[in-house]
């Protein structure tokens, strides 16, 4: 495959402004209102896919949106991956934070992306790292390098939950028999110091309501006198952690998989400046459980936040109320061993019991997933850690992320396959936040890179 390089670099320019193209579409997965932009987006993947060489393609309907599948059998006897990836993005609020409307790409040099990085809302989650995949494809049936089959699943519902996947894997076993599957969304440490991830963490999201009086009230003649559903409901989610940053839900961590010392040193190794990260979010310390670094905190231990609250009056200027309802949508990310199913139930059981009299609270459960690990011996991780030096020039480091796939431990209940975590965006890559972006050179590495694992996997396979 040495002539990938050429081949990139003779179509750099088209790789790029196809991306651009699919980027403009908004397909917000969350909001109704950009239904047909979703739909519209999968008829865009599968183009792409039937131009990159797929034999057949086609969409699948679910009862939310589609999913579009794709292959390419060259041999029935030689191995077979399956991509994942996702077509939806999330929505672009705040709008006015962002320096660029985030459905008009745009290329902006960063100080680390001096060979720049397009802007736009689902730029590296996951547009971008899924076409990477599409265009590996491309490269790989037009020169004659494509050494085994591959099979595309590509959603449009990952970032509201993914429930129709679940119900779409469960139906079509032997057609997305495969095995080992591929996903890039996920990152790696640094332009100059690749990872794969090992580990992901698990999902429980709720939300929950606390009710008072049964209208709003004027907060001069019932104030001090009856529940105010706000204030109840910021001391019930400060009373989640203790003073050690210790979530305080009985139960909570009796599954927790607690790493060996020695497993510990081995991730502190993995290059990282606290200065840096602080100075990359602008703020003067970190925060976290007790005992824990900073890499530990956000990818080998369990968390508890809140991703919004609100209730009463938020408009502009004075409205003295005590609000009827107080609303919070919370998230606790898990690890390896926990049930998410049974941790949302030990916080709906727990939340409710701590609610003080004069208010009536309900706990909404969302949507979750488990976490997973891959062990480094497989040889799905040592193609891809074999595939990244080639490209590199240096070995990745295993990297447990903060992140959560929830349908990666599904496709290894329902397909019973490994998945290999093939991330090429950054830390800083801005992913669900404001002027989200993706690097240039993480985009078209992300292209060179791919065909090995194909090579590599396959060679490890058949041997």
């Amino acid at each position: 495959m040495q002539n990938i390089k050429n081949y990139i670099e003779s179509n750099k320019a088209r790789f790029i402004n196809e991306l651009i193209e699919i980027l403009k579409m908004p397909s917000v997965s969350a909001d109704p209102a950009f239904n047909q932009d979703v739909l519209n987006t999968s008829e865009a993947v599968k183009g792409f896919l039937e131009k990159a060489g797929c034999d057949h393609v086609e969409i699948c309907e679910t009862p939310g949106y589609p999913i579009v599948y794709g292959e390419k059998i060259i041999d029935p006897s030689l191995p077979t991956i399956l991509v994942y990836g996702h077509y939806d993005v999330q929505p672009a609020d705040p709008i006015e934070l962002w320096d660029s409307p985030p459905f008009e790409p745009v290329i902006k040099t960063t100080e680390i992306h001096p060979e720049g990085a397009i802007f736009a809302r689902g730029a590296c989650d996951d547009k971008g790292q899924m076409f990477m995949h599409v265009k590996a494809l491309e490269y790989m049936t037009s020169t004659g390098n494509l050494p085994c089959n591959v099979k595309f699943m590509i959603e449009g519902e990952e970032e509201v939950g993914s429930e129709s996947l679940g119900w779409f894997v469960e139906r079509n076993q032997e057609k997305l028999a495969n095995d080992v599957i591929l996903i890039s969304d996920t990152g790696m440490i640094a332009n100059d110091i690749p990872s794969i991830t090992t580990g992901l963490r698990g999902l429980s999201y709720v939300q929950v309501e606390v009710t008072g009086p049964n209208r709003d009230l004027h907060s001069g003649l019932y104030g001090g006198a009856v529940a105010n559903p706000i204030n109840v409901l910021t001391k019930m989610i400060a009373s989640l952690h203790d003073e050690n940053n210790h979530i305080t839900i009985p139960g909570f961590y009796d599954n927790v998989e607690e790493l060996s010392t020695e497993e510990r040193a081995e991730m502190a190794k993995a290059p990282f400046s606290l200065d840096n990260y602080k100075k990359a979010l602008n703020i003067d310390a970190v925060y976290g459980e007790k005992g824990y670094s900073t890499n530990e905190r956000n990818s080998i231990r369990p968390t508890l936040d809140v991703n919004g609250i609100w209730g009463g009056y938020i408009g502009e200027g004075a409205k003295t109320v005590i609000a009827s309802k107080a609303f919070a949508k919370i998230s606790m990310r898990l690890v390896p061993n926990q049930d998410w199913k049974e941790i949302t139930e030990l916080f709906k059981k727990h939340f409710e019991s701590i609610a003080p009299a004069g208010v009536t609270v309900e706990v909404k459960p969302h949507h979750g997933g488990q976490g997973y690990v891959t062990p480094i011996d497989n040889i799905g991780y040592q193609a891809a850690s074999k595939a990244y030096e080639a490209t590199f020039g240096k070995a990745p480091i295993p990297q447990r992320s903060g992140g959560s796939i929830p349908i990666v431990a599904l496709f290894e209940k329902e397909l019973k396959s490994k998945t290999i975590l093939m991330g090429f965006g950054l830390d800083s890559d801005a992913i669900h936040s404001p002027n989200e972006h993706f690097g240039i050179f993480n985009y078209l590495k992300g292209i060179e890179t791919i065909p090995l694992f194909y090579k590599y996997f396959t060679e490890l396979k058949t041997k």
